[in-house]
């Protein structure tokens, strides 16, 4: 079975970039007072213009995300999932 999520894209996509900003993991803003999490609860909103860029840009599958998708059967959620991963391992595979 595929994972639902509970909270919209635009909110988690937001929240993402809301963390990479401030996370010193993700060589953020460094040394914060509170943990980033806790930031992020009360910023991530600010985010959700570049939230939408990103979801935008996302309506213009690669071939390779079509395959996927193809290959995946007849479930949306799986289709989409499939679609997602084949972009991530498209942008992280070392280049030929």
């Amino acid at each position: 079975m595929t994972s639902i999520a509970s909270t919209s894209p635009i909110e988690r996509i937001a929240r993402v970039i809301a963390a990479e900003m401030l996370s010193p993991n993700a060589e953020g803003a460094g040394e914060l007072s509170r943990p980033v999490s806790e930031i992020v609860d009360t910023i991530w909103s600010r985010e959700t213009d570049r939230a939408l860029a990103v979801l935008r840009t996302l309506r213009e599958p690669t071939a390779i995300m079509i395959e996927a998708g193809r290959a995946a059967g007849d479930d949306p959620a799986r289709i989409w999932s499939a679609m997602v991963n084949a972009a991530i391992a498209e942008a992280t595979a070392p280049a030929a």
